[in-house]
């Protein structure tokens, strides 16, 4: 959206004529009570599971409610054109091929390979895909390039209001589905679409509920924005939150959100990924780090959600399996028990059998070994990672390394080297 560009707010009316535009492309997604998170926060968790959609996130809504309603104008001769890290690109690609339009599409370098894919198959011979750049926003910047040459109608991922309409009829739905006052609904945010067409409806339907916006703590826009009282860009973002991860937030979702969200917080990638395997593990549900952001925020609102209606927001499950390792590193990191150091071997035979012996517990298990041996020195020095089954274990096999002269240094402190293990 210009900066000169006078902003047109979403209204519920819209938001309505939005869903008789689509209804008969997006599913009327379920909204589920979740026993296991109901009785560890004492509360009644709620799941608005948009997991289950036809292209695995609610960003369907938003991209068939937009191009449709170009398609009906007449304002696609040119054919249409995006930028996204997956999710939105994949609703942009079945719309596409519902309306047999053709679609370009920039992605980042680094999006995942299942969303490429997925992007592929749900667009067919109607979706090109171009990757460009390693954020969102390089690939936006070059997906307005194109529009301006190809005269291709640019379908925006968040800061539209006909976007954010078709993203605000899964709250219709949830207002339907729950018939008891709803106290609190955690939203996820990256460009602050879906957060602004909850926030249109709720601000009319049922204006008591609390609305938290939800961010990944590497990409904080919308909240460092709220803070500052003007749309701020990040200088640099985490990319692990592929789905909501945003240098700078819409003009007009800020505007919405800064006056409608009661709170705005971040959440650790760690406590993310520990998360999706809780939710893996014990309820079947899969999802992509930026579909369990709402869920991963429940715990720094425990004291205030215990007794109420809580809905969560479940945005997208397009997680790339190739993944699973680096979320299962990144949990065990945050539980702390995961940890790296630099070991001092003695150049000698036996002394990793003696490391073992001596220094680990009887639970701890090395996962990782680096090494190589220096024959004109007396010690040389390995990488080693050690996972616990227990974070009280920490301070007795450190001291144990300590004593015997093994320790060098420890690794999960320097957050450089341990991005390069990790």
């Amino acid at each position: 959206m210009k900066m000169n560009e006078t902003l047109i707010f979403p209204t519920l009316e819209a938001v309505r004529e939005a869903r008789k535009s689509i209804e008969n492309v997006v599913n009327y997604t379920p909204l589920q009570y979740n026993a296991r998170l109901s009785e560890k926060f004492g509360a009644n968790i709620f799941l608005k599971r948009e997991d289950l959609q036809p292209v695995r996130s609610y960003k369907l809504r938003g991209a068939y409610n937009k191009i449709k309603t170009l398609f009906n104008e007449g304002k696609v001769s040119q054919g249409i054109v995006c930028a996204s890290a997956g999710n939105h690109a994949q609703g942009v690609a079945f719309s596409c091929k519902q309306l047999q339009i053709k679609g370009t599409i920039f992605m980042p370098v680094t999006t995942p390979k299942q969303k490429l894919e997925q992007v592929e198959m749900f667009g067919g011979n109607f979706a090109e895909i171009r990757l460009v750049g390693d954020t969102f926003d390089a690939s936006k910047t070059a997906a307005f390039e194109f529009a301006e040459t190809s005269g291709a109608a640019f379908i925006h991922p968040f800061d539209d209001v006909q976007i954010i309409e078709g993203q605000a009829t899964l709250a219709l739905e949830i207002l339907e589905q729950q018939k008891e006052n709803i106290d609190y609904v955690f939203i996820p945010i990256g460009g602050g679409g879906l957060a602004s067409g909850i926030a249109t409806v709720f601000g009319k339907l049922s204006k008591e509920t609390k609305l938290i916006g939800v961010e990944p703590k590497g990409a904080p826009s919308m909240r460092l924005s709220i803070q500052n009282d003007i749309n701020t860009e990040l200088s640099e973002i985490d990319n692990f939150v592929d789905g909501a991860a945003v240098k700078r937030v819409g003009d007009l979702t800020f505007e919405i959100c800064k006056k409608s969200l009661t709170d705005c917080i971040p959440v650790d990638e760690g406590k993310i990924c520990d998360t999706i395997l809780q939710l893996y593990n014990k309820d079947a549900i899969v999802l992509e780090p930026a579909g369990a952001l709402s869920i991963s925020a429940l715990e720094q609102y425990r004291n205030q959600i215990k007794g109420k209606n809580v809905v969560c927001i479940v945005s997208g499950s397009n997680n790339d399996i190739t993944r699973m390792e680096e979320i299962k590193e990144r949990a065990l990191l945050y539980n702390g028990l995961k940890h790296y150091f630099m070991v001092k071997f003695p150049q000698r035979p036996g002394s990793l059998k003696d490391f073992v012996l001596n220094v680990l517990g009887p639970n701890d298990d090395i996962t990782h070994f680096e090494y190589t041996k220096k024959n004109s020195r007396e010690t040389a020095l390995a990488v080693v990672g050690i996972e616990l089954s227990n974070i009280s274990d920490f301070n007795g096999l450190k001291q144990r390394m300590q004593n015997l002269g093994y320790f060098e240094s420890y690794l999960n402190d320097n957050p450089d080297v341990l991005s390069m293990l990790v």
